[in-house]
């Protein structure tokens, strides 16, 4: 039996992938475009119900991320949840964020349909990825061009987390004997205000880093300018206003009490990463 990645050349999902094979378990990588040769790779995309059938074969655990940018996923995930189960998958780990709780519609109303579906079952509710401050993310490319962190956050602060901390407590959800049968809300060990992140780079790299705050309204605009649709351009600055009136100042012990070890601070990981913020 196989452990199937769904967004398994992901942030969070090749990570998940890396570590199950750690641990010896068979896997099995969902992509739209599998690499030729690969068989560990099987072409899978959420719109074409043909590709989920031979995806599923002897299928027992699903690492699921919901298809990328759909503001309602229930319709194209349960009839996949559905065939998953006829097939005999018996757990489901589900990456959702901590910004997003159970619902009766949208991103939410994943958490329920898991819930009350699936015989084993765990919903990861991360904090913001730290990797965000990497690679072609609108944050990573302002520190990187111009110096600085834009968000409509003020002093409000998130305790960041690292993807492979996420990781390591989904793979320990899919593996683990007992299922978890319950929601992780996963963070790193401390809350920081995005001006706090930018000192610690500025710290790290000895390049002077600032956060600039802006207005919820001119976020939205930033947005639209950087090619968001209207629709999700308006729900990204609406989480930064959350993040402002305090919604992420809070810190969990998920990561060491699932997987044994501390989570990476903030400031290790900008360490490990100097070279690729200017340092």
């Amino acid at each position: 039996m196989s452990v199937l990645v769904t967004g398994g050349t992901g942030t969070t999902g090749s990570r998940v992938a890396a570590q199950l094979r750690e641990r010896a378990a068979a896997v099995r990588i969902a992509t739209r475009t599998p690499a030729d040769g690969d068989p560990g790779q099987v072409r899978f995309d959420w719109a074409d119900p043909a590709t989920h059938g031979p995806a599923l074969v002897e299928v027992q655990q699903i690492y699921l991320v919901a298809p990328i940018g759909e503001a309602n996923p229930v319709p194209l995930v349960e009839p996949f949840l559905t065939e998953a189960l006829r097939a005999g998958t018996r757990r489901v780990v589900l990456l959702s964020s901590s910004a997003i709780g159970e619902g009766d519609s949208g991103p939410g109303a994943l958490h329920r349909l898991v819930r009350t579906s699936v015989p084993e079952w765990t919903v990861l509710r991360p904090s913001w990825f730290m990797q965000n401050f990497l690679h072609e993310h609108l944050i990573a490319v302002g520190i990187r061009d111009r110096g600085e962190i834009v968000t409509a956050t003020g002093a409000g602060r998130v305790a960041f987390v690292d993807a492979a901390d996420i990781a390591a407590v989904a793979t320990r959800a899919l593996l683990d004997p007992l299922p978890h049968n319950t929601e992780h809300v996963i963070t790193g060990p401390e809350a920081l205000s995005y001006a706090d992140a930018a000192a610690v780079i500025a710290g790290a790299t000895g390049r002077p880093i600032r956060h600039r705050p802006v207005s919820t309204a001119e976020m939205v605009d930033r947005f639209l300018a950087a090619g968001i649709p209207a629709e999700f351009a308006a729900v990204l600055a609406g989480l930064d206003e959350d993040i402002r009136h305090g919604a992420e100042d809070r810190v969990t012990s998920v990561v060491p009490e699932i997987t044994g070890r501390p989570a990476r601070s903030f400031a290790e990981f900008v360490s490990a990463h100097r070279a690729a913020l200017g340092g």
